[in-house]
């Protein structure tokens, strides 16, 4: 213990003390207003953890919540491909391209079978279908995977 020539009656009475100062600072007392900073966070910004306020995307669709987000145009360039072909309804490289996905792994949301359609991404390199790709849910959802189904992220169009 760092304070060991002080009576404990003293430290008691000073341990809660310092407790209170520690959280009353860590609150944000000090004079400064929080209300800016409450604005800028309802306004699509966020403080990042070096403490400095980076956009965000637009507010995540609700079935977007619980998930990392990516916004289309971050996504690689085959994923983007994908998503055209997806949007025009083909033709599809591979045959198991637009087939049921059956969310064994349990990662997506549970819905009815059938809900789900997966899409390959190509990734170069590859000699076969390799690990990425799209997730289409019949209610507009798109999920991103680059490690066959393992972790999802959702597509923000």
């Amino acid at each position: 213990m760092i304070f060991r020539n002080v009576p404990r009656s003293l430290l008691r009475l000073l341990g809660p003390l310092f407790l209170c100062v520690a959280l009353v600072g860590a609150a944000g007392c000090g004079g400064t207003d929080p209300a800016p900073a409450a604005a800028s966070a309802s306004a699509g910004a966020s403080a990042s953890a070096g403490g400095r306020v980076r956009a965000e995307p637009s507010a995540a669709p609700g079935w977007a919540k619980g998930f990392a987000t990516v916004r289309a145009d971050a996504l690689p360039q085959q994923a983007r491909d994908v998503l055209a072909l997806i949007d025009k309804g083909g033709p599809y490289p591979y045959r198991q391209d637009g087939t049921v996905f059956g969310n064994f792994e349990k990662v997506l949301p549970r819905q009815k079978r059938g809900y789900y359609h997966e899409f390959t991404v190509r990734t170069p390199g590859e000699r076969d279908r390799g690990a990425r790709r799209i997730v289409t849910g019949d209610g507009g959802e798109f999920f991103y995977t680059d490690d066959h189904y393992e972790t999802f992220k959702a597509v923000l169009r």
